[in-house]
């Protein structure tokens, strides 16, 4: 037997479920807004070049973008924004393991743009991203808690323990890959078209 749907308010048009949804949401908050509500002390990290990962739940769900950059610039990093930023990177939950082919196209195309900013490090603050712009990056992918921590005299991250790390340039000079004005041709990570 099929149950009844939830009552809707004769004003909005709204289920009382949807309301609480609503008001829970409002609540929700990402763990670098917290930070930057609290003021959370400038770092000493070397100036590494940080590609900053959005995940989707937060740019485009909690329309969080600027507090996990604004708390990596103040901790010394360099952020960098990668190409097609608002594009999802192919994990999306179970997106990944129900539309295998096109996360994996989404997550190949994700990490051709980080690379093509030359990051040092890739920051996000989603683990299911990490995972999948880790399994076609080539370089180390951190949680961007992970990096304030470091930076403000915690430990060194796990990903990047093992990790060389080039010698970062000095505050506001140009990456090697500016300074030699790389001409590279990168091949289409969308040769199929599909999105």
């Amino acid at each position: 037997m099929r149950q009844a749907a939830a009552p809707r308010s004769r004003t909005t048009g709204i289920s009382s479920a949807a309301k609480k949804r609503s008001a829970s949401a409002r609540l929700a908050r990402d763990v670098t807004e917290l930070l930057v509500q609290l003021g959370l002390k400038p770092g000493n990290a070397a100036p590494y070049r940080v590609a900053y990962h959005d995940a989707c739940s937060l740019q485009h769900g909690q329309r969080v973008t600027s507090p996990p950059r604004q708390l990596l610039a103040r901790a010394g990093f360099e952020v960098l924004d990668v190409p097609e930023r608002h594009f999802c990177c192919g994990s999306a939950g179970t997106y990944n393991m129900l539309q295998a082919e096109i996360a994996t196209a989404l997550g190949k195309r994700k990490a051709a743009h980080i690379a093509s900013v030359d990051p040092d490090i890739i920051a996000a603050g989603n683990l299911g991203c990490m995972v999948q712009i880790g399994r076609f990056a080539q370089t180390p992918i951190v949680h961007t808690v992970e990096l304030l921590d470091w930076a403000t005299g915690g430990p060194t991250p796990p990903a990047l323990r093992d990790t060389p790390l080039r010698e970062p340039a000095a505050r506001g000079a140009p990456a090697a890959q500016d300074r030699a004005k790389d001409t590279r041709v990168v091949a289409d990570p969308n040769p199929t078209g599909i999105w």
